[in-house]
């Protein structure tokens, strides 16, 4: 990864701690529903326009939950377009993400937390991130000993620090930009 990518990476998780103590601030408010709603129209306008620049066909669908917007690009026919959209791990989809939070920001001047989703990645990613907080949960309880998982996004993150204190243990993350990895201990 290069250096722009790992400054990116580090701005990202700045941005996301940003974003929870404003809401923190807000006292757990959050964005308004109107104002979600109109960066998952902004954002839905910006990638129906980049599919049909790469003529890719893609259905666009809009969620608001959790005082996020969930925007998921599905296609009911096997589509190596979208599959392209996604990339290895997940990096060309990351990087899209963030194109239409800056398109979002571009249009309406607030930052945005959406999310997206395409073909359903995440909600896969997200089951394979389950699995390696398990794993992670059994050998700490096993050895005793810390376990240091690979780097992933703050997204991915948040879903495994979720999943490791539900199963009951301790996870901090630890280093910086591409490098910035998750630690599960038993305290």
């Amino acid at each position: 990864m290069s250096v722009e990518s790992s400054e990116h990476a580090l701005s990202a998780d700045v941005s996301e701690d940003q974003d929870d103590a404003t809401e923190a601030v807000n006292g757990g408010k959050g964005t308004s529903a109107s104002r979600l709603e109109e960066e998952g129209d902004v954002a839905a306008d910006y990638l129906e326009e980049l599919l049909d620049i790469a003529d890719i066909d893609g259905d666009i669908d809009i969620e608001v939950r959790n005082g996020r917007t969930y925007i998921s690009i599905v296609t009911d026919e096997e589509s190596a377009g979208l599959e392209s959209l996604v990339g290895r791990d997940g990096e060309v989809l990351e990087a899209l993400q963030e194109l239409t939070r800056l398109s979002v920001l571009s249009a309406t001047d607030n930052r945005s937390r959406l999310v997206l989703d395409i073909n359903g990645y995440r909600k896969e990613r997200a089951g394979h991130l389950q699995k390696i907080a398990e794993d992670a949960v059994a050998s700490v309880k096993k050895t005793g000993e810390a376990v240091a998982l690979e780097p992933m996004s703050a997204y991915e993150r948040k879903i495994v620090h979720d999943a490791v204190a539900d199963l009951g243990l301790v996870s901090e993350s630890e280093g910086e930009g591409a490098g910035r990895h998750i630690v599960v201990s038993a305290d």
